[in-house]
């Protein structure tokens, strides 16, 4: 996102929008790319990463107070394409773990099936009840 966040600083003279609809492929890829073990750390990722590509193309006066409320304002004025980047990760994120939950009980091997063994139900009884 910072790399995004530079080229749209060139390219577009820091346009919020464009950034904003760009960071919405990034969620994607994040939630797609993301190793399995990590799944559940890829939503909180995703607007870090689009705080930290906010730094090149904020309105922030020089210094660290004045940058921090530039961010801080963008934050604030592209809150819903940040709002909607973060769901369709968790979305994604969602959809993968799932598949993965399924595809682990898929392959663990089925149980012989028993009959249940209390003290009411012997052998015998058993024996006696087949035709």
């Amino acid at each position: 996102m910072l790399g995004i966040g530079c080229l749209d600083a060139l390219l577009f003279s820091g346009s919020a929008t464009v950034y904003s609809v760009l960071f919405l492929p990034a969620c994607a890829a994040c939630g797609l790319w993301v190793r399995p073990a990590d799944l559940l750390a890829a939503p909180v990722t995703a607007p870090l990463a689009y705080t930290v590509g906010l730094l090149p193309i904020n309105d922030g006066s020089a210094g660290f107070s004045g940058q921090a409320v530039g961010v801080f304002t963008a934050l604030s004025l592209q809150a819903g394409w940040l709002y909607a980047g973060t769901l369709l990760t968790v979305l994604i994120v969602l959809v993968r773990r799932a598949v993965l939950v399924t595809r682990r009980r898929r392959q663990q091997r089925p149980r012989p099936s028993r009959h249940p063994r209390s003290p009411h139900y012997s052998a015998a009884a058993q024996a006696r009840s087949r035709p």
